[in-house]
């Protein structure tokens, strides 16, 4: 068996492996309910109670928890991706749905209508956006409202990157209140809060149910001119679940009303502040306050590690195989075509430079959310090492093997299996090993768009300001990266003729 058949056969055999470590079991007879929550704790906990309820009827529910950005739920919601998860009137009207220029909360109902989606009466509290400021600093400046920022153009700003391009947000804010302030930052929410404690910030947005305004002692800033809509919790779903879970839906639809706004301020500070998980929050208040009563069941640190280490080795692994079995061929192409062979490493570096998150957003109305589009992102971020490394390796094969090879009246495709690629499998591996430990970091991106992963507890631990969390997937993504590197280094040495080897290792030295 020749070399690189030997590769294909040990790709194909890991292959299986990651499907099979990706697989997951579903109950089987019980109405599906996918829930939907977005990168913050409110939303996260408003979609923890939802699963709950609906899990309470029999349901088989999925949680995906953390995904980035309320238009990749939307998205997400009007494909069949989910089937609920909270939101804001505020939002449906001012930035999903401002097109059509709602009035009221019937006209937005009947938009959804035409989208096939539902909106639950108001969950009982409004979390509207605001603006904050360290309260000493405020005090200093003299600044109680937002049109006292009028006075003070120096001011450091710093929204979240949502804030930043919303119509309701920052260029709206500005415009509104004839804001001159120049330093002004997109940046997470949740670490806005420590740009204002090391004095980085001056000046951030607030959701006005946000537990850290008391917590870091906040002054909220006086709406002068009402710029700010109601934003009324609400919870939105796909009209098919009144047929295909009526029970389940029936029981999520207790939570309208069922949440004051002192109710809600308090819920997430048990959570940001008290550090008490999401689930068991919103379980204590079903229990407390619907008379729901839901288990909860804790997951140990060795459990919650290896599950996500088989979630992250079926990304890193599918996509290297679908990048193997692509790249190779365009390599060869490029050493055999020069000018081909330009455009096509030119077009994989553009790929590359493309923003990890920006790709990964661009993919989710062609292939939804999870899985498929961190695969297919990681896919096209894998080309340009293999391809370039590739070509490079045909392209050094010395003139005088061509020629033996010709004389010997080998056919382009003998050649090409039992002379080219095993002379250039060093600097083959040498490209799969740099774009399999590129896909073991890139890889963590994938929890914003419902991959899983090593990325699901580095979001977490950001959002709660938990180190220990960002560390628990941290420490294993670069342990899997060494690992993974260090495998291909051992499947070079089985791989690659020893003749091979020493020749790449004296001309490395």
């Amino acid at each position: 068996m020749s070399v690189w058949r030997r590769v294909l056969a040990v790709l194909l055999v890991l292959a299986g492996m990651t499907v099979a470590c990706g697989r997951a079991s579903s109950t089987e007879g019980a109405p599906s309910v996918r829930v939907g929550s977005k990168k913050f704790t409110e939303s996260v906990i408003l979609g923890e109670m939802v699963a709950q309820l609906a899990k309470s009827t029999g349901a088989s529910v999925r949680h995906r928890r953390e995904l980035g950005g309320t238009a990749v739920l939307w998205e997400a919601l009007r494909r069949d991706e989910l089937d609920v998860y909270p939101e804001y009137t505020g939002t449906l009207r001012l930035e999903l749905l401002s097109r059509l220029r709602l009035k009221d909360d019937e006209a937005l109902r009947a938009a959804l209508a035409d989208e096939g989606l539902r909106m639950s009466a108001p969950l009982g509290f409004n979390n509207t956006y605001a603006l904050g400021m360290k309260e000493a600093e405020a005090e200093r400046l003299g600044i109680r409202r937002i049109s006292d920022l009028r006075a003070h153009p120096d001011l450091r700003l710093g929204f979240s990157n949502e804030f930043m391009e919303r119509a309701d947000g920052w260029p709206a804010l500005r415009d509104t209140y004839r804001l001159p302030q120049k330093d002004v930052r997109g940046l997470d929410h949740d670490l806005a809060y420590r740009g204002l404690e090391a004095g980085s910030v001056q000046v951030t947005d607030l959701y006005s149910t946000d537990a850290e305004i008391a917590a870091h002692g906040l002054r909220v800033l006086e709406d002068d001119a009402h710029h700010f809509p109601v934003y009324d919790a609400v919870l939105l779903y796909r009209a098919d679940l009144e047929t295909r879970a009526p029970e389940a839906l029936a029981a999520m639809l207790r939570l309208s009303g069922a949440l004051s706004e002192d109710a809600m301020v308090k819920l997430n500070a048990r959570a940001r502040v008290d550090r008490v998980p999401e689930a068991q929050v919103a379980s204590d208040f079903l229990g407390g306050h619907l008379g729901v009563a839901t288990k909860v069941q804790g997951e140990g640190l060795a459990s919650r590690v290896w599950r996500r280490t088989r979630e992250h080795l079926s990304l890193v692994g599918l996509s290297l195989l679908a990048a193997v079995a692509f790249a190779v061929p365009l390599g060869v192409i490029a050493a055999r075509r020069p000018r081909l062979g330009q455009a096509v490493l030119g077009l994989a570096g553009i790929l590359q430079t493309i923003p990890s998150l920006a790709l990964l957003v661009v993919m989710i109305p062609l292939l939804g959310i999870g899985s498929r589009p961190a695969l297919a992102a990681l896919f096209l971020y894998s080309l340009l090492p293999i391809v370039r490394n590739t070509a490079a390796g045909l392209t050094g094969i010395p003139l005088e093997v061509r020629e033996s090879a010709d004389a010997l009246g080998l056919s382009p495709r003998a050649r090409l299996w039992r002379i080219d690629l095993p002379m250039a499998s060093p600097s083959i591996l040498a490209g799969i090993q740099t774009a399999a430990v590129i896909n073991v970091g890139t890889a963590t991106l994938g929890a914003l768009v419902g991959a899983g992963g090593y990325g699901q507890p580095i979001l977490t631990g950001i959002r709660l300001d938990d180190t220990g969390l960002i560390l628990e997937g941290a420490i294993p993504a670069a342990v899997l990266a060494l690992l993974v590197s260090a495998g291909v280094e051992a499947a070079g040495r089985v791989l690659v003729p020893r003749g091979l080897r020493l020749r790449a290792e004296s001309e490395s030295r």
